[in-house]
């Protein structure tokens, strides 16, 4: 009979089921979802891995599934000197992490006042919120017309967001419902692509509107949702109060919310 320690239990695990590394930077997984867990297309987690000292080591994830899922999808940068994400990039199905089942979040519907057209602003893995959000039945029943904006160092970065935009219309569940409703805007700020620079410097010389072909920003018509560094979010802060729009919360809505959790 051995009598060497044993490990501390884990408390609220899930299973590792998929694991998919994009880039050298980024990776998403996929795991088990709670069987108590309610949340809202948009919202995030705590999720971890316990840490040496026997405590665990949480972080805020935004859920990239939307709300009917069977399972949680999580996209994740990779910081190779990061207290979290060093350990997490290394995952395998099978595995097990800590997830505390208390979604919360501002990027959500109801806290945006009616509108007809719905702007996702994200950077990098910001884009994972609206992963979720572009799952969400709901979104296409409230919105004539959404446009993700998503930007990126380089072309391989955009993949994840490209790859899951382009499957939509085969969705089963919203493929009829996504129709002609949902525009893809990536750009890239070092690696040469199609549109090139970052998104703040489009809205504000317009050129995001002439590519587009749509109207610039009003408050009567126009929500948007930011998921970014804090130097986005503060500059699209600004831009879109520019535009007219207003900042809204769960308790008060408005036209644009903003998220402000971040990963390592």
């Amino acid at each position: 009979m051995s009598d060497a320690p044993k490990k501390p239990a884990m408390p609220n695990t899930q299973t590792i089921t998929e694991v998919k590394h994009w880039t050298d930077r980024l990776f998403s997984f996929r795991v088990t979802r709670p069987q108590s867990l309610r949340f809202r297309s948009g919202e995030f987690v705590m999720i971890g891995l316990m840490g040496d000292n026997g405590k665990p080591l949480l972080r805020a994830y935004s859920i990239a599934s939307p709300s009917w899922d069977e399972e949680l999808e999580f996209y994740s940068i990779k910081v190779q000197d990061g207290p979290l994400t060093s350990r997490l990039q290394h995952i395998k199905v099978g595995d097990e992490i800590i997830l505390r089942p208390k979604p919360v979040g501002t990027l959500v519907h109801d806290a945006l006042l009616p509108g007809k057209r719905l702007w996702f602003f994200a950077t990098g893995t910001g884009i994972a919120p609206f992963a979720s959000l572009m799952r969400e039945p709901e979104t296409y029943e409230n919105y004539d017309e959404i446009i993700m904006c998503h930007t990126c160092r380089d072309v391989a970065e955009l993949e994840y967001g490209r790859l899951l935009i382009e499957g939509l219309a085969d969705d089963p569940l919203i493929g009829e419902m996504v129709g002609g409703k949902l525009r893809y805007y990536p750009t890239t700020t070092r690696e040469d692509s199609p549109v090139m620079g970052r998104v703040t410097h489009k809205l504000e010389d317009g050129s995001l509107f002439d590519d587009l072909g749509v109207p610039p920003i009003c408050a009567g018509n126009d929500r948007a949702m930011v998921c970014g560094s804090i130097g986005l979010n503060k500059d699209l802060k600004r831009i879109l109060e520019g535009f007219g729009l207003n900042e809204g919360a769960n308790s008060k809505p408005a036209e644009y919310v903003v998220e402000k959790a971040f990963v390592d």
